[in-house]
């Protein structure tokens, strides 16, 4: 089948690469010359474990090509994917402006029928309005050609997005005409094959799908790290408490680690937005509102922390951070933990030695060159010249470091943990201070 894409970030280069992958001729279309370029060469401009391989591969073979016409890209696909950027607005709101400008446009280029295929998080009627404004492009035609909007939200984790486009939980379709749910079926049977993954509702349904499921899991976080707090004050573990409930079935090991926060492009952005959507129609979502505030006040947990220990004396102080990311395998920066941290200790005048496998360029780029921030080629040399040790995003790699040459480095031995990586003991008996998220914080 083809298939066009509009966006080359991260939600449309995922769902390009994949649907090549099976097979599809797919055009991605984008209105950033660089970034085309970039990716005719076999580069992808984001870190996705194994999108590159998959872009070169795809490409190379003629399945999967990249254009700044979007003529071309209407004329080329049945299938008209729309999968640019919703950031939010200054109110919370999505920003619909980039989503709608590509409904106008296929409007103005459309010359047959097409499936106009709503990929970005959008609220509740967007549908709608992307329906409106491809119709009013054609009307100012005056030309009367049939086509069809579908709402098909993605559900793709970063650092796991490949797998879970190619491996699907659910693949949910909001259609009004049983053709284009039909059709669409046809599309996703490569992913559908062990066993039927496909919902299929009406559009606005599938409109808050998307919301409602990163809510919840935004929720989930927000309610451990308030459980964390209580736990701190009362002297409990939250890991123990963690593994306690998480052994209830109904309640799962999923999404219930305490820790400094979430952050990335969707958590926050969506959970804004449906509280936004709720109050336009005249609710107010005052669990969400408590999900934003609560994640809100852990991204200073660290913080605070810090500032006790050294009695708000930061001057002068040198911190090694590992961990940039928002989460660990991707580059995402967008509202990560590690930059409310960062930002609380300049303020402090404390410097930062930060180490990230692959989130530093990202840094650089929003941070440009400060001298209270300085990017290490590798964890240990973070830990060169720093008085403590602060870990922000779990990689792999900071799971199980060698504790010798970490005390041996540093000025004094104190680690602070904002994802619970360690044993709070064991540190302890190795002659470290050891601080970390819903713990009692332990010396040696």
């Amino acid at each position: 089948m083809k298939v066009t894409i509009y966006g080359s970030g991260y939600v449309g280069l995922v769902t390009g690469a994949c649907l090549a992958q099976v097979g599809n001729e797919v055009l991605c279309v984008d209105i950033d010359p660089a970034k085309i370029e970039q990716l005719k060469r076999g580069e992808s401009p984001i870190y996705e474990p194994g999108l590159t391989e998959m872009l070169r591969a795809n490409h190379e073979a003629g399945r999967l090509n990249f254009t700044l016409d979007a003529a071309e890209g209407v004329a080329h696909g049945l299938f008209q994917f729309i999968a640019v950027g919703t950031p939010p607005d200054e109110d919370g709101s999505a920003d619909l402006q980039h989503v709608l400008a590509v409904a106008g446009s296929i409007g103005q280029h459309l010359s047959d029928y097409r499936i106009i295929v709503n990929k970005s998080t959008v609220p509740v009627g967007t549908a709608d309005r992307v329906r409106a404004h491809t119709q009013s492009a054609l009307d100012e035609r005056g030309a009367n050609i049939e086509f069809d909007v579908v709402s098909n939200p993605e559900f793709l984790k970063e650092g796991a997005a490949i797998d879970d486009f190619m491996r699907p939980d659910r693949i949910v379709i909001g259609t009004d005409n049983p053709r284009t749910t039909e059709l669409l079926r046809a599309l996703y049977t490569p992913f559908n094959r062990s066993h039927e993954r496909i919902l299929a509702m009406d559009i606005r349904s599938a409109e808050l799908t998307k919301y409602a499921a990163n809510s919840i899991l935004a929720t989930k976080i927000s309610f451990m790290n308030e459980l964390s707090n209580i736990a701190e004050r009362l002297g409990a573990d939250i890991e123990q408490v963690r593994i306690g409930i998480g052994s209830d079935p109904r309640i799962g090991y999923q999404f219930i680690y305490p820790g400094a926060g979430y952050g990335g492009s969707c958590f926050p952005k969506d959970v804004r937005a449906l509280e936004r959507t709720a109050l336009e129609n005249g609710y107010t979502p005052e669990l969400l509102h408590a999900v934003e505030a609560v994640n809100f006040r852990q991204k200073r947990k660290l913080v605070e922390k810090i500032s006790l220990h050294y009695d708000n004396q930061l001057r002068g102080k040198t911190f090694a951070l590992w961990g940039l990311a928002f989460k660990p395998n991707t580059d995402d920066m967008r509202e990560a933990s590690s930059r409310v941290l960062m930002e609380a200790l300049w303020a402090q005048g404390a410097t930062v030695r930060a180490f990230d496998p692959e989130a530093q360029p990202e840094t650089a780029r929003i941070y440009g060159e400060r001298p209270e921030l300085v990017l290490c080629e590798s964890a240990d040399d973070a830990l060169e010249g720093a008085d403590a040790l602060i870990v922000m995003t779990e990689w792999n790699q900071f799971r199980s470091p060698d504790f010798d040459h970490i005390r041996n480095t540093l000025a004094e031995p104190i680690i602070f943990d904002g994802r619970n990586l360690y044993d709070p003991y064991f540190l302890a008996k190795q002659g470290f201070t050891y601080y970390s998220i819903g713990r009692q914080s332990v010396t040696p």
